[in-house]
């Protein structure tokens, strides 16, 4: 079945030995990105717990940013529009600057998220096709006394032989558009030597979202059928 899922949200965190939270090389990339002409990010402040990047943005929610804490790089897409390609090179062009501005040479572990929202094509309200479709609930949630008003659905796929990474799966119906469904993604990835180069993170950024929009949606597509009348 045919979806047109709407991704609204990426975020990725590349952990690394703990460094001191210095801004300046944050700084200096700052400085050299806008010598470009094309800068990635405008706007550069410092809290106390790291520098960060950021972009103006107008759409309420939305955020755009790369903050630089002691532990970890934190790169943030939501609301922007941004597609799982730019956001992956985004974070690649930044990350590579970084791990020579702050000489790191290991990042141990990443995280990789991704929120999508699609639409059933058989239910005009999600919370029916989770509760009825998917779950097949009839009279069971009676013991409750009430009615949920969210229906969700967690599962985790661990490591193996030829897919080491992890994923966490998230469906959920969405609290503020009750015919959309929540999905989101969660892979855990191991470590990358900055000194190979990180398009392996491009790698790992493409298959958490494909994880989403070739396998969740085929998963869901399976209850998607038409209501009994």
């Amino acid at each position: 079945m045919h979806y047109a899922p709407r991704t609204i949200a990426f975020s990725a965190e590349l952990l690394h030995p703990p460094t001191a939270p210095d801004p300046a090389p944050i700084q200096k990339l700052h400085n050299q990105m806008f010598g470009t002409g094309e800068p990635l990010y405008r706007s550069f402040t410092v809290t106390h717990q790291g520098a960060v990047l950021s972009n103006p943005v107008t759409r309420p929610g939305a955020v755009s940013s790369a903050t630089f804490l002691a532990d970890r790089c934190q790169f943030r897409e939501e609301l922007t529009g941004l597609t799982v390609e730019e956001f992956a090179a985004r974070v690649i062009e930044v990350a590579e600057q970084v791990a020579v501005l702050r000489q790191l040479q290991l990042f141990l572990q990443q995280k990789i998220t991704v929120r999508t929202l699609m639409n059933p094509r058989s239910y005009k309200d999600s919370r029916t096709y989770l509760g009825q479709g998917m779950f097949g609930f009839t009279d069971e949630l009676e013991d409750f006394g009430r009615d949920p008003q969210l229906f969700g659905l967690r599962m985790v796929f661990p490591p193996k032989a030829d897919e080491p990474n992890a994923y966490t799966l998230k469906i959920e119906s969405f609290h503020n558009d009750p015919r959309s469904l929540f999905i989101e993604n969660v892979g855990g990835f191991g470590p990358v030597v900055a000194a190979n180069g990180l398009n392996s993170i491009a790698d790992n950024i493409a298959s958490t979202y494909d994880f989403v929009v070739e396998r969740a949606l085929a998963f869901i597509a399976r209850f998607d059928l038409r209501e009994e009348p």
